[in-house]
């Protein structure tokens, strides 16, 4: 018996360990996705490649192995570059896979004909096509190994219309398969030098005022535990950054967030795990950093630590670097202790700022600003205990306060735009989450402007069941209503909405319901409460649709921290 390419792809993803695809079926891949379901892949089905690539990426950073995600050629192709791109920037694993034109009609205007490889080039770590159906299988393995090797990043893998339709038979295939997985990259953690280590450890223990960043690589690296470690035994205040949010729990007492200006602004030396010194943490320099500042930068890339140039840096996973830091100081402990004056201001200005920010959430403002569905919805959070939901924050109001205001207590509970500030990721990373974490609830908080990328995602929620409550700030539009001045409204177009208006009090409730999902419109704290208590027991696929003061906002863009 003969098996086509299409079988073949479908049975070396499935061999080597490929649990769940994302994407976007048609002409000439609808049989691979077929073929991968009827070997136990789950494949989710979206509307629009973007998401489908958005998802791949979070799924790939939530469970530490490539998130899949399928398109057709040419335009489906482009659209997935979206997805692709989040990977690469923010350094998680994904590996697209589209269909593409038959290669003996490549250059002669065929259906949705693209030079699929050079496209992919700028923002994957390998694009590879397989140019018959015997290289199918390596192919599949090198791509699945080469996005999760070294730096995670994204990878392309290109399946011509006539590979998927060439045909071997099933002993040829079995040992093609063989042969591959033989081939397949396993890696060992690097060691680390001795003497590294040793340098590290004495910096960290003559310093006067140490601080420890970490942001989402050392989540991806699972390095809670050895964290919580390093921490408890040092007694050093820690900062996250967003998405590193949850590795120790935001309510810890050592916890640095809420008095971030000061942390950064003070600290003498600075170990950094699994965290790029880019405009998330001001690039490391003066006036935010102190310039006597000295960086311990633990990066599983060389290239990362020679861009940075660092006092010190430590090559490989965060993990295993933090265990064997852990090991040097066990032989000779030191801890700051809670007096320490350093630990002691960090803790006032927390307590401070904090304080200063319950007073403000206390009052209930109707309507709506950003602050009060915020402390309401925390605090329906928080009641779920464990295991926490994941929570999905994009926008620009919408999530750079909700940054402030939402708890996160357990690890990988938080997905925003992350490195690149990408908005439209919304509903594809509520997704991968759902299907990642199967044992979470999936609360999402956007901003209606970002809700409105992806927003027709909802229908897949409804069509998988997949238990995730979307609650959409919507204050009319990109940061709010109308912000021009009387004078800039003019010209031949001036009736028209600005460039930041949506249409006021827009039911984004009632679009699920259109699928049979759950929608709620709320305007007051009861209203909202109600809905959440209702839409989180339920774990169905619910929109809450809350109305906010259109001027409660601010033009937002690059992060602001006033802490």
């Amino acid at each position: 018996m003969e098996i086509d390419g299409n079988t073949l792809a479908a049975m070396s993803l499935s061999r080597f360990g490929v649990r769940h695809m994302f994407g976007v079926v048609g002409i000439p891949v609808t049989s691979l996705a077929n073929r991968a379901v009827s070997l136990g892949i789950r494949f989710i089905a979206f509307h629009n490649e973007q998401s489908a690539g958005y998802a791949a990426s979070a799924y790939g950073y939530l469970t530490g192995r490539p998130g899949l995600f399928l398109t057709v050629s040419g335009p489906g192709c482009v659209h997935g570059l979206a997805g692709l791109s989040n990977a690469a920037v923010n350094t998680w694993p994904a590996v697209m896979i589209s269909g593409s034109c038959d290669q003996a009609d490549a250059g002669r205007g065929d259906f949705q004909e693209l030079d699929q490889i050079e496209a992919t080039k700028p923002f994957s770590k390998l694009s590879v096509k397989a140019t018959r159906i015997s290289e199918i299988p390596s192919c599949v393995g090198r791509v699945l190994d080469w996005a999760v090797a070294g730096r995670p990043g994204g990878c392309y893998l290109d399946l011509p219309t006539d590979v998927l339709h060439q045909k071997v038979s099933e002993s040829e295939a079995e040992r093609l398969l063989l042969e591959a997985e033989n081939d397949r990259i396993r890696t060992e953690p690097s060691a680390i030098s001795d003497s590294k280590i040793e340098e590290a450890v004495s910096l960290l223990r003559r310093a006067e005022r140490p601080l420890i960043v970490f942001g989402k690589g050392a989540a991806y690296a699972r390095a809670e535990h050895a964290l919580t470690k390093l921490v408890e035994a040092t007694g050093i205040p820690f900062l996250p950054t967003p998405m590193g949010k949850g590795l120790l729990p935001d309510t810890h007492a050592l916890a640095a967030t809420a008095a971030r200006s000061l942390a950064i602004g003070k600290c003498d030396v600075a170990l950094v795990v699994g965290a790029r010194l880019n405009w998330l943490l001001h690039f490391g320099e003066p006036p935010k950093w102190s310039k006597d500042v000295k960086f311990i930068l633990v990066d599983v890339s060389e290239d990362e630590i020679q861009l940075r140039k660092p006092h010190l840096g430590l090559v490989g996973d965060a993990k295993h670097v933090i265990e064997v830091l852990n090991r040097e100081i066990k032989d000779d402990p030191f801890c700051l202790g809670s007096t320490h004056p350093w630990v002691q201001a960090i803790t006032n200005k927390a307590k401070e700022n904090v304080a200063k920010m319950e007073v403000q959430l206390a009052k209930d403002v109707v309507p709506f600003n950003f602050l009060t569905p915020l402390r309401i919805i925390r605090d329906a959070i928080e009641a779920l205990g464990s295991p926490a939901p994941i929570v999905v924050s994009e926008g620009a109001n919408t999530m750079d306060v909700g940054r402030s205001v939402l708890v996160q207590t357990e690890p990988r509970t938080r997905l925003d735009a992350g490195t690149w500030g990408t908005m439209g990721v919304g509903l594809g990373y509520c997704i991968a989450a759902a299907v990642a974490s199967p044992e979470r609830l999936v609360v999402a908080v956007e901003g209606d402007s970002g809700f409105g990328f992806s927003a027709m995602e909802v229908e897949t929620l409804v069509r998988y069941q997949l238990p995730v409550v979307v609650i959409v700030f919507n204050n009319g539009g990109v940061y709010g209503g109308d912000r021009r001045r009387p004078e800039e409204r003019d010209g031949p177009h001036k009736d028209d909405p600005a460039p930041t208006d949506f249409v006021p009090n827009a039911g984004y409730h009632a679009l699920i319901e259109a699928f049979g999902g759950k929608g709620y419109l709320v305007g007051t704290p009861d209203e909202l409460k109600s809905a959440l208590s209702e839409s989180f027991s339920a774990r169905k696929p619910a929109v809450i649709n809350v109305l906010i003061d259109p001027y409660a906002g601010s033009e937002s863009g690059r992060m602001q921290h006033k802490n």
